[in-house]
């Protein structure tokens, strides 16, 4: 069984100007990871691969996230910096058929996309929060059945959990 956890990254400061691409955490975005971190060590999440992309927000995210993330292959890729929905799936469909799960750090509204087309089924209360919004650091657990990542495509996997920060305390 693989599963896939789609994480957007947390809050980001708006408060210096510059390329959007260099946009750090906010405070209260530093605070979100931090919560999220200790909410994969309690949860047991152990992704095998991690894909970030290349933003300063996500990778700032990824750095609280890696006292959790324990042995986890992590990949920075600029390619999912503004990436779409179809451009993360085709990214996911590349991935190695022997990793058992995969997280993507990103970007809205590639993220909250891509759950959305995925999930063909799932908790019902957690689907109707995705489709309202998908918060920042909020985190989309996807159960992929017996579909591989070559396979993924639209409605082939199981909404199982959505996290948000509000939730942990």
């Amino acid at each position: 069984m693989r599963t896939l956890y789609l994480l957007r990254h947390a809050k980001s400061s708006w408060a210096e100007s510059g390329p959007d691409h260099d946009r750090p955490l906010a405070p209260r975005g530093s605070r979100a990871a931090r919560m999220m971190a200790e909410h994969l060590v309690a949860a047991g999440v152990r992704p095998s691969l991690v894909l970030c992309s290349s933003a300063v927000r996500t990778r700032a995210t990824l750095d609280a996230l890696k006292p959790a993330l324990y042995r986890s292959a992590v990949s920075v890729e600029p390619e999912l910096y503004g990436a779409d929905a179809a451009e993360i799936l085709d990214r996911l469909r590349g991935v190695e058929p022997d990793a058992e799960s995969v997280m993507v750090i990103g970007h809205n509204p590639g993220l909250q996309d891509l759950a959305i087309e995925l999930a063909g089924d799932g908790e019902h209360a957690a689907l109707a929060q995705l489709h309202a919004k998908f918060p920042t650091a909020a985190l989309a657990t996807l159960d992929l059945g017996d579909t591989t990542w070559g396979r993924l495509g639209a409605r082939r996997t199981y909404l199982t959990k959505l996290v948000v920060p509000k939730q942990l305390t």
